[in-house]
């Protein structure tokens, strides 16, 4: 794991010189060929290096942060064109990349913290760099205040496990319960902070409208799954008190999905109803969780990567149109169709597995969870089915409003799609699709 590690600090040095935007990409490209091609154990923590180390759930968001990497440097061609600080820019991504790296292979608790919490201050500098409208500073307050203040009573937590077991080696502590419930709650509410949980999610709409679009897709599809991680890790040794608990989180996000859902109707920011899709999204994956059933840790990691790929994507997709007609509104975002026949069909393809559909990991994961949450209780199908129902309206509300209708008459110079932009849409929605089919099978 540490060769990786140095792989990054030694790419920081190229950001220094002159011209080296698509050098980065690919580097973080042959990276991510590497990784895939490490040796994995499903069971256990692999390739151990001093206090870094990896298991199947951690090689997995590993390999969707250098993937997700790769296409925000793809996605930031503006950035190069005008050269707007691209050098300082590709450094912050390294940086960030370097955090969320450490953040998912460490194996000490209190590392973890520290990185979780790292990973906040290149993505701060995103959005109140690089960002759009003057309002992104205070985007930026959101983000760091909510995550913040749910952030220090974890530490304390972390602080108190260290004085109970004297060690602090997350594969250890699969042999210790406790019961406690001011620890249960220090512990448990960072993480939903993070998620974003309804009631605790206000701050993801902000950031998102605000950032620019690289910080968008890294927001979308690793920041949002930090929070699912940590909950995956700390339930561990939590697992009695969760037993008591779990309902109360179990209904909070279910309604909250399905109010989110409705709430994404009255959008006319695409990049907000986006964001409000992915809170909608995560509700279900922290019930998943909630359950403590292998349906709902298998259905919860999936839907994890499967929405990271698809949600990126997506935002992918509205910064295209934003780049051409410098509004994210939909009421001038309108009969792109006649326009852009091509990102059409990527605009359908991605809102297709956005909704859950076939052969997209997002239809399996929400198929585990469904079951997962019916297996825990009956009466959550209702909000289950409204959820899915809801999930499905938005996103063909979102491609009908944006691709069909009459076009707006202010545009009066446009340019097609580049093959740049078709090859990261492909990149993102190929690997969407194709990892399913190891599943199905």
């Amino acid at each position: 794991m540490m060769k990786y590690l140095m792989m990054m600090i030694f790419m920081m040095p190229m950001c220094l010189k002159y011209n080296m935007f698509w050098m980065v990409q690919f580097m973080f490209m042959f990276m991510m060929f590497m990784f895939m091609n490490m040796s994995v154990s499903i069971m256990n923590f692999f390739n151990l290096s001093y206090m870094l180390g990896c298991d199947m759930i951690s090689y997995g968001l590993i390999l969707l942060s250098i993937w997700i990497t790769f296409l925000m440097i793809m996605a930031s061609e503006s950035l190069n064109k005008n050269n707007f600080f691209k050098n300082l820019f590709l450094f912050n991504i390294i940086f960030l990349m370097l955090m969320l790296y450490l953040t998912f292979s460490t194996m000490n608790l209190f590392l973890f913290y520290l990185f979780f919490e790292g990973s906040l201050i290149p993505t701060l500098m995103l959005i109140i760099g690089w960002g759009y409208q003057p309002e992104r500073i205070q985007a930026g307050m959101y983000l760091l205040f909510y995550t913040l203040f749910a952030s220090l009573p974890l530490l304390m937590g972390i602080f108190y496990i260290y004085k109970e077991m004297n060690f602090m080696i997350m594969y250890m502590m699969k042999f210790y319960d406790y019961n406690l419930i001011m620890l249960y709650l220090s512990l448990i509410f960072a993480f939903l902070v993070k998620m974003p949980m309804y009631f605790v999610h206000l701050w993801l709409p902000k950031a998102h409208v605000e950032a620019p679009i690289s910080g968008s897709m890294i927001l979308a599809a690793i920041m949002l799954k930090l929070g699912g991680y940590g909950l995956l890790r700390m339930l561990m040794i939590l697992q009695k008190m969760n037993l008591s608990w779990s309902y109360i989180w179990v209904v909070m996000s279910l309604i909250g999905g399905f109010f989110i859902s409705l709430k994404c109707f009255c959008q006319i920011d695409m990049k907000s109803l986006i964001a409000y899709s992915s809170v909608a999204h995560m509700s279900l994956v922290i019930g998943g969780l909630m359950t403590m059933n292998y349906w709902g840790f298998l259905g919860s990691y999936i839907l994890m990567i499967g929405h990271g790929l698809c949600s990126s994507g997506m935002f992918c997709l509205s910064n295209i149109n934003y780049e051409r007609l410098n509004s994210r509104s939909m009421f001038i975002n309108k009969g792109m169709m006649n326009f852009m026949p091509s990102m059409s069909l990527w605009w359908f393809l991605l809102m297709s597995s956005n909704m859950a559909a076939p052969p997209s990991l997002n239809l399996m994961g929400e198929i585990s969870l469904i079951n997962s949450l019916v297996s825990w209780s009956w009466w959550s199908m209702i909000m289950l089915m409204m959820i899915s129902f809801f999930s499905a309206g938005y996103s063909l509300y979102l491609y009908s409003f944006t691709q069909h209708g009459k076009y707006n008459m202010s545009i009066y110079s446009f340019y097609s799609g580049t093959s740049r932009e078709y090859l990261m849409l492909m990149l993102h929605w190929l690997p969407l699709n194709i990892f399913s089919y190891k599943n199905w099978l």
